[in-house]
């Protein structure tokens, strides 16, 4: 399921409610229906698209009841600003992930340590837990830095295709990119890219050479 699915299908308070009630503990339909204080008809409908997006699952205990947990771990991430709105939904990275290998501007200790007692399960816990608020912030200050500098570009040239001009300036950043590749980076129509990229070479910010762009620095 993609995020704008699951946007829509988390937009209902009740089924958040589910899922903040089952991150406890496993719960039978009428738990859920006592916790929600709705009928347990609706529980199950609730269910239903929760198992249908494959965020929860259902077992039968030895007196035939079924029950319903959480099934995985799930991350949705909706950022918002004044240039751009996005949504992406991750799964957890397997332990042996390199993060050095793929976070290049984040420092993380990522040995493990040994673990020979529930005291040292619980010091990780600790760790991870500070780690967890400390990227939150990061993000937060990450989103903020990004407003900042939209808002520069948008001082800088006035238009309201900002977005447009800071993908065009990130994608000829590295390398020099003809406007046929620029076009399919930045999914816009060859002729917006050419006026944009025009505007860009007035601003002293991009110069052609031959059938390429690149950077003017």
């Amino acid at each position: 399921m993609d995020s704008a699915e699951l946007l829509d299908l988390l937009g209902n308070e009740n089924r958040r409610r589910i899922l903040r009630l089952l991150a406890r503990k496993p719960c039978y339909v009428t738990e859920i229906s006592d916790y929600l204080g709705v009928s347990p008809k609706a529980v199950i409908d609730h269910l239903r698209k929760l198992e249908a997006a494959g965020l929860v699952e259902s077992r039968t205990d030895d007196q035939r009841r079924k029950y319903y947990f959480i099934s995985q771990n799930l991350r949705l991430e909706v950022s918002v600003s004044p240039h751009g709105f996005g949504a992406k939904s991750a799964y957890p990275a397997r332990g042996n992930l390199d993060v050095g290998a793929s976070c290049r501007y984040l420092k993380i200790d990522i040995s493990t340590p040994d673990q020979t007692d529930v005291s040292d399960l619980a010091a990780e816990l600790r760790q991870l837990d500070r780690l967890s608020n400390e990227l939150s912030m990061a993000q937060r200050w990450v989103q903020g830095r990004l407003t900042e500098v939209m808002e520069r570009l948008d001082e800088e040239f006035g238009a309201e295709d900002t977005r447009l001009y800071a993908d065009l300036i990130e994608a000829v950043t590295d390398t020099p990119v003809t406007v046929t590749d620029l076009a399919e980076a930045v999914d816009a129509p060859l002729p917006v890219v050419r006026d944009a990229l025009e505007t860009l070479s007035e601003h002293g910010v991009v110069r052609q050479d031959g059938d390429r762009w690149r950077l003017d620095e």
